[in-house]
């Protein structure tokens, strides 16, 4: 058997793998894959440590020497933080400038004053794709339960039919739309273009929420008719600031327009660099040049922070001290998602490095399958084995980035979006969101897997349909 290292391929990236090479390499990954999932999975180790061991048996197993192995990785990992981490840091400094000034309730609060209850499953997808726009999965989860479960408990609704919109829109936020760091690292791995990724995203989000939401949970409802578990409802003791972090006092809250504006600004400013780029495509262009400034995910990060501090802080009575204490407490929770984030760019880099992606690219160009739906293939793979939506993400946009070298921009911009629909499809008991989501709404296991798994695959199937509807027509 032709044993394949990372310097012989480094040598000579363009030559045609063998097919003992393709076995060999196939079995790496298969190896690889199954450590990290048996770690994860079995032995409960964090999946930093085992995408780690993971990288590292692959290497081994691939024929590589064992330094090539470690470089590989290390490099996956270095550009991984270095692309992505400092903006899932902004990222994260923007969602809890939202939350604990009381933005976020002064969102939910408004639009549910407005909201019939007929409209209220529709006002709850809306809330939860606004609010969780900047802010990661989980702590949407934290800040909107209490209203899900409130909301239910005061219209006399079953708690499916609010809470599956509400999580519908944080998951698809979560697996489709930058800055969320699933989309971010597929982007930078396939090099995608950001900004078309996020118009493109939108379009494809907007109809899978209202699938997987509103819809949905008028089955939902009727498979699983169930009341907001007592245990888990704010009492009239807890404050704002004991359940979700935000300012006590509700006159001291940020405006309702502000507020949204705040949380769109970073999406306006790179659409706004899409945009100019379809309708000038002249890199020696000023106008085109400032935009690229302008619209960079960085700087349009980086603005909104700044923004947010005086449009979402100030108002809500926060001090200088006050606001230096919101963006240091912000920072600590996310050092577990940096680790995992860049020990899966290392992970990509082992794959990549190892002659996985021009294996996938020599396999798959006699076969009659899109590569969209390829990548979403491998994508649903590696999430029902791993549990997890990002490391899926990470793993599947090594496997297939040498498919988008000869793709347009805009198919480029699908290949990621595919990606993340993959990574979404049927969480289940290897997943922590299926516990915290049983936990937060009382059910047992069978109840939640007719619940939320089927709205994730859901989310995943109507996903992956829509990217593939739009690449006929883009």
């Amino acid at each position: 058997m032709t044993h394949l290292s990372v310097e012989m391929l480094a040598a000579d990236a363009t030559a045609p793998i063998t097919s003992a090479g393709h076995a060999q390499l196939g079995i790496a990954v298969l190896v690889g894959i199954a450590a990290i999932v048996l770690l994860i999975t079995k032995f409960k180790l964090h999946a930093f440590l085992s995408l780690i061991i993971g990288s590292l048996v692959l290497g081994a197993v691939a024929g590589a020497p064992l330094d090539k192995a470690i470089a590989s990785f290390s490099s996956g990992l270095g550009a991984t933080v270095a692309g992505t981490g400092v903006l899932i840091a902004l990222g994260a400094i923007l969602g809890k400038l939202l939350a604990d000034s009381g933005g976020a309730d002064q969102i939910v609060d408004t639009i549910l004053a407005k909201a019939s209850k007929k409209a209220m499953p529709w006002a709850m997808v809306l809330i939860a794709g606004i609010v969780g726009l900047p802010i990661f999965f989980e702590v949407g989860i934290v800040l909107l339960i209490p209203v899900v479960l409130l909301v239910a408990k005061r219209g006399n609704f079953s708690l499916m039919r609010i809470g599956i919109p509400a999580l519908a829109g944080l998951s698809v936020m979560h697996g489709l739309i930058p800055p969320h760091p699933g989309p971010l690292v597929a982007i930078d791995a396939v090099g995608a273009n950001l900004g078309v990724t996020l118009a493109l995203g939108v379009v494809v989000a907007i109809p899978t929420a209202i699938i997987a939401g509103p819809v949905f949970s008028r089955y939902a409802a009727r498979w699983v008719d169930i009341r907001p578990p007592e245990k888990m409802l704010p009492t009239a003791g807890d404050t704002p600031d004991a359940t979700t972090g935000a300012a006590a006092d509700p006159d001291r809250r940020p405006g309702f327009g502000v507020t949204v504006a705040t949380v769109l600004l970073p999406v306006v400013m790179m659409l706004a660099k899409a945009l100019v780029d379809i309708v000038i495509d002249d890199p020696k262009d000023a106008t085109q040049r400032v935009f690229d400034v302008i619209g960079s995910p960085l700087i349009a990060l980086l603005t909104a922070v700044v923004v947010a501090m005086f449009t979402l802080g100030r108002p809500a009575g926060f001090t200088k001290g006050r606001i230096a204490t919101t963006v240091e407490k912000s920072l600590g929770p996310i050092a577990g998602v940096l680790l995992i984030v860049g020990a899966g760019g290392g992970f990509k880099q082992t794959l990549v490095d190892a002659g996985v992606g021009q294996m996938i690219l020599e396999i798959s160009k006699d076969w009659n399958i899109s590569t969209l739906l390829l990548a979403w293939l491998i994508a649903v793979t590696i999430r029902l084995a791993t549990g997890s939506a990002t490391v899926a993400t990470i793993s599947a946009a090594g496997l297939v980035a040498p498919l988008a070298a000869d793709l347009s921009t805009t198919h480029g911009a699908l290949l990621v979006l595919a990606i993340g629909a993959g990574s979404l499809f049927f969480s289940h008991v290897n997943d922590a969101g299926f516990w915290m989501v049983k936990e937060y709404f009382g059910m047992n296991v069978g109840q939640t897997l007719k619940t939320w798994s089927v709205m994730e695959t859901l989310i995943s199937v109507v996903g992956i349909v829509c990217v593939l509807l739009l690449s006929l027509v883009v």
